[in-house]
């Protein structure tokens, strides 16, 4: 859980109007839209500043701001209870921002569908093969003969490098 503390990397912060702009620009899988959605009712957020890797959302009571990441939510206190539908959520501690918690949010839990196996019920039949046709061999070398000038192999014409 290291993430980079402040404004981006270009030195600027931008607000956000709302938590699905937020969301969005950040290219937060939709997965966790709801989620999120959830945890932000709860907690009660004002505010949603671009912080360059994260969104910092700043809440409407006490306590430290939200770090809204790609997989992670950050900046829960130990005795925070957080509620998602039904279930209470696993805080995790940080190791980026200590003494604070953070949530993994639920894209990191999706199993991957397995890959299909390939078909086993009817095994592949080539065609018969078809006879071998033995390969062409190049013509023999014909001797044409030496010149007796230059002592080089002569063409089929009779001539010579030295003519």
């Amino acid at each position: 859980m290291n993430e980079v503390q402040g404004p981006t990397p270009a030195g600027t912060s931008r607000p956000y109007r709302n938590l699905a702009e937020a969301l969005r620009a950040h290219r937060i899988d939709p997965v966790n839209h709801e989620f999120i959605g959830q945890i932000v009712d709860a907690i009660g957020i004002s505010s949603f500043i671009d912080r360059g890797r994260y969104i910092e959302a700043i809440r409407r009571g006490p306590g430290a701001a939200l770090h809204i990441g790609r997989t992670y939510t950050n900046g829960f206190s130990e005795d925070e209870l957080v509620v998602v539908g039904s279930a209470p959520q696993r805080l995790q501690p940080s190791e980026g921002r200590p003494p604070y918690f953070y949530v993994v949010h639920p894209s990191e839990f999706v199993q991957v569908a397995p890959v299909k196996a390939k078909r086993t019920t009817t095994p592949r039949t080539s065609a018969p093969a078809a006879p071998k046709v033995p390969k062409a061999t190049p013509k023999e070398d014909r001797d044409y003969g030496v010149c007796d000038v230059c002592f080089m192999v002569k063409t089929p014409s009779g001539g010579c490098g030295c003519d």
